[in-house]
C-alpha cells in the first residue's frame, strides 16, 4: 500500500514538473530557440519515458499509478503556470 502511495506521488512530481518545463519549452519556441526548445523537448520526454520505464519493471500496477499521477499533476500546473497578461 505504502509503495502504491510511492509510485503516485513520483508519477505526480513528474508530471508537474514535465508540465512545469513544457511552459518554458514553449517560450523558447515563441522567441525562435528553435534548437534550444527541440533538445529541451526532447530531454523532457526522455526524463519522462525513463521515469515510466522504471516504473513499468514494477509491475503493470505502479506503472498505472505512475502515469495517473502524472496525469493528475497537469491541471494543477497549469493552473499555476498561465500566461499572465
Amino acid at each position: 500500500m505504502m509503495a502504491d502511495a510511492a509510485f503516485l506521488l513520483v508519477g505526480s512530481l513528474t508530471g508537474a514538473l514535465s508540465f512545469a518545463l513544457l511552459r518554458w519549452n514553449a517560450g523558447l519556441y515563441l522567441r525562435g530557440g528553435l534548437a534550444q526548445a527541440v533538445v529541451a523537448q526532447v530531454v523532457r520526454l526522455a526524463g519522462v519515458a525513463a521515469v515510466l520505464t522504471v516504473a513499468a519493471q514494477f509491475g503493470a500496477l505502479p506503472l498505472l499509478l505512475c502515469a495517473l499521477g502524472f496525469l493528475i499533476a497537469r491541471p494543477f500546473v497549469t493552473r499555476l503556470v498561465v500566461a499572465r497578461p
